[in-house]
Parts: structure tokens; sequence; C-alpha cells
């Protein structure tokens, strides 16, 4: 099953104390490209988060949100060391009085001395970073999920695209049977005006034509670009996501179209040709999409 490199998902989990909620945006990127974006507190799990991201998103250019909400809004307040705070205001009282300076902005400067002012923010404890974390997987769970039902969308356009190409390559071996006849005919009408009937040499002139006309069988071509096809489609049914691997089978199919439109040498061919290359070019766009 393919799934799309378009995701989105928000997963919440919470105990007596603390709600978590992570949000997941993703849109298509060749490579893994990571932001998150996480209260202060939990920075020190920053790089986890970074690990289950490469382990279970993969790629993708993703937005990862996270935020909290306390039960009780004081639990994570930053705390004033009184006592502290009372000696700074004293000591600077006693200068400004000896200096002979006012003392209309003492508090202020003693409220930012060093160490009055505390947070409660440094770290959290254990059970606290079990639930962002569970926070975190139900989100991911979501964001795969989306995926998923994207990719399937994904893979009946894919799948119903490549039928188009199997059906034009059929289109093209029911057109062909005259093909190779026309051109022994025309060959022959040429020469016959150029050089005249009684001038050619019948034994050179069929090997030429012999070899000429090998240049122009297009068997090898269908047959592998039906092979490739429905290794296409097989991959698409794979119980893997793997976007690349149907990038390398599609430039394979591209090969083999375009061959065949060179070696055509009939102008109903080259037009089913133009077709095929319509089909292909919507699915590489598609599979820019795929994980």
């Amino acid at each position: 099953m393919i799934k799309s490199m378009t995701g989105y998902g928000v997963g919440t989990f919470e105990n007596e104390n603390v709600k978590y909620t992570v949000e997941i945006k993703s849109l298509n990127s060749k490579f893994l490209e990571l932001s998150i974006r996480l209260p202060k507190i939990v920075s020190d799990k920053e790089l986890t988060l970074r690990g289950e991201c490469t382990k279970l998103i993969e790629r993708g250019k993703v937005n990862v949100l996270i935020s909290s909400e306390y039960t009780d809004h004081t639990a994570k307040a930053s705390s004033i060391n009184a006592e502290l705070l009372k000696k700074y205001f004293e000591q600077l009282k006693q200068i400004a009085a000896e200096l002979g300076d006012n003392t209309t902005s003492l508090f202020s400067l003693a409220l930012n001395m060093p160490e009055v002012i505390s947070s409660n923010d440094d770290e959290i404890d254990e059970e606290e970073g079990k639930v962002l974390m569970k926070a975190f997987h139900n989100a991911v769970d979501k964001f795969n999920t989306f995926r998923a039902d994207e990719g399937n969308i994904l893979k009946g356009d894919l799948e119903k695209r490549v039928m188009f190409i199997l059906d034009y390559l059929t289109e093209v071996e029911s057109v062909e049977g005259d093909r190779i006849p026309l051109i022994r005919e025309r060959l022959n009408q040429y020469m016959e005006s150029a050089v005249g009937k009684e001038n050619i040499d019948k034994n050179r002139f069929e090997q030429e034509i012999v070899f000429y006309i090998d240049k122009l069988d297009i068997t090898e071509e269908k047959v592998r670009l039906r092979s490739h096809c429905n290794y296409f489609i097989e991959a698409l049914n794979s119980a893997d996501s793997n976007g690349k691997k149907l990038g390398f089978i599609s430039q394979e199919m591209g090969r083999e179209i375009n061959t065949l439109g060179s070696k055509a040498n009939n102008a109903d061919i080259q037009q089913i040709v133009v077709r095929m290359k319509e089909e292909l070019e919507k699915i590489k766009e598609q599979l820019l999409n795929v994980l």
C-alpha cells in the first residue's frame, strides 16, 4: 500500500496534572525536512522526538507543533525569592541614601537582580514525559492514517493511468499490422524511381531492407513496456510504500515509450505514443507526492 507524503494528524493525552496536544502536518519533499515547535519545558525531548519522526514519518516537509495545558495553572509559574529580594532592596536603599540618589526605581532594580526570580519550567518529570510521548504517538497514528487514505486515492489514479498506457499499447499492436509492408513498398517505389527497376540489385536490396526493417522493429519495446507496466502495478499493491521505486519504474516506462515513438515511422502509432506520454507525465506528477 502506498502512502501520500501529504498528511495531517492531531493527538492529545492527559493525566490529572497536564494535557499535551501534538499537531503534525506535512507536504511532499525528497527528504525529511523537520520543524518542531515545543514549549521550553520539554526542549530536552526534542532529540527524542526527532528520532521518532525519522523512524515513523520517513520523508516530507514536516511541521510538528506541541502545546501543553496544566490543570493547576500555578504549577509551572515562576517563584520569587522574597528574602533575597528584601536584602537586595535594603542594600540598594542604603547605597542610594549614601549617594543622595532617589529611591523610586529600586524595587524594579532589586526584582531583576540574580536569582530573585526562578522559573519552575526547567524540566519535566518522567510521568509528564510519558504524557507528551503518548500524545505524540497518537498524533503520528492519525497522521499516518491520513497518509494511507490519501495514498489509496493516489493508488487508484495511478492504476487507472497505467491501464490507459496498456490500452494504448494494444492500439499500437492493432494498427502496426501493415506498417512493415508499407515501409517495404515505399522503399521499393523510391528505389525504382531513383535508379530504375532494371538497375536494382535484388539480393543487395533485400539485405538492406532486412537490416533497415530490423532497426524499426518494436517488438522488444512492446514486451518491455508491458512488463514495466505490470511491475508498476505489482509494486503499487505491495505491502511497502516506495515512491522512489515507482519513480524508477516510471523512468523505464518512459524510455520504452520514447523508443517506440522514434522507431514507429508511422503517424498513427506516433499519435498513440503522444497519448502514452501524456499519461506518463501525469503518473510522474502524482509520484512526487508518494512516500
